[in-house]
């Protein structure tokens, strides 16, 4: 094991967190501060000199892209002749949020995410917390690590072990596009609309309500808006048992 490995692991005054770390990685981080910057909610920013905050974002952001890049290409080489359409549904059901929730979980993510303590108990509330970290934490590897590493973990760490794509290929998840067809086909009219959050709740937190014909059938709470209507139109789908 080389030197730096060993102070980090036992000298180092993080040694506890890399050991951590390392435990839920499999491998010793190079920058530690990358990590704890991946796991920072955006609830604990700390406003920075230069007028940004000191949150998850900017890695979730890079995060995100990473991840889709790996998860395409490998689609594209385990369906080679299936078209484009199937293998974007595909990778949206992969790196959707609610499967990104469910692997930082398994993972442990949830251990050591900072977060504001009013998210706990919560869940409508914490919303994407637990799979922005996870994105957040690929692309704190893929600025510690590089590219083919990055791939290598999220390959052969991740979606083998933790995700059946073919199972997946079975599974209805796109519950939007699901509930406007339903909509289209009985002639009903179907809205998404945003609903203005109760005094005292973060301006970033979005609650989406869907109308059908003008009646509430479903609703979903979430900091990405995206997010929300998805929730609230697989509300709406269970609530209209489509």
């Amino acid at each position: 094991m080389p030197l730096v490995r060993i102070y980090k692991l036992h000298f180092s005054p993080q040694r506890n967190y890399v050991k951590i770390l390392k435990n839920l990685l499999g491998f010793v981080p190079g920058k530690i501060t990358l990590y704890k910057m991946a796991f920072r909610h955006r609830s604990m920013a700390v406003s920075l000199k230069n007028g940004s905050k000191s949150s998850n974002e900017r890695l979730e952001f890079l995060g995100d892209a990473v991840l889709g890049c790996v998860v395409a290409e490998l689609l594209f080489k385990l369906y080679p002749y299936r078209e484009e359409g199937f293998l974007t549904e595909m990778r949206s059901k992969i790196v959707s949020r609610v499967n990104l929730n469910q692997l930082a979980k398994k993972m442990g993510l949830d251990e050591l995410i900072e977060f504001d303590s009013k998210l706990v108990g919560f869940p409508a509330r914490q919303g994407s917390l637990l799979g922005d970290a996870f994105e957040a934490l690929i692309g704190a590897i893929y600025v510690d690590k590089g590219y083919d590493f990055t791939r290598d973990f999220l390959i052969n760490h991740i979606i083998k072990p933790h995700i059946d794509i073919h199972t997946l290929e079975l599974t209805e998840t796109n519950f939007k596009s699901k509930l406007i067809e339903w909509c289209q086909r009985h002639g009903k009219d179907v809205l998404f609309e945003l609903v203005a959050n109760d005094d005292g709740e973060s301006e970033k937190l979005f609650t989406v309500k869907v109308l059908i014909d003008g009646e509430s059938q479903g609703s979903g709470r979430d900091y990405n808006k995206k997010n929300a209507e998805k929730i609230a139109a697989e509300s709406a789908c269970s609530s209209l048992n489509i």
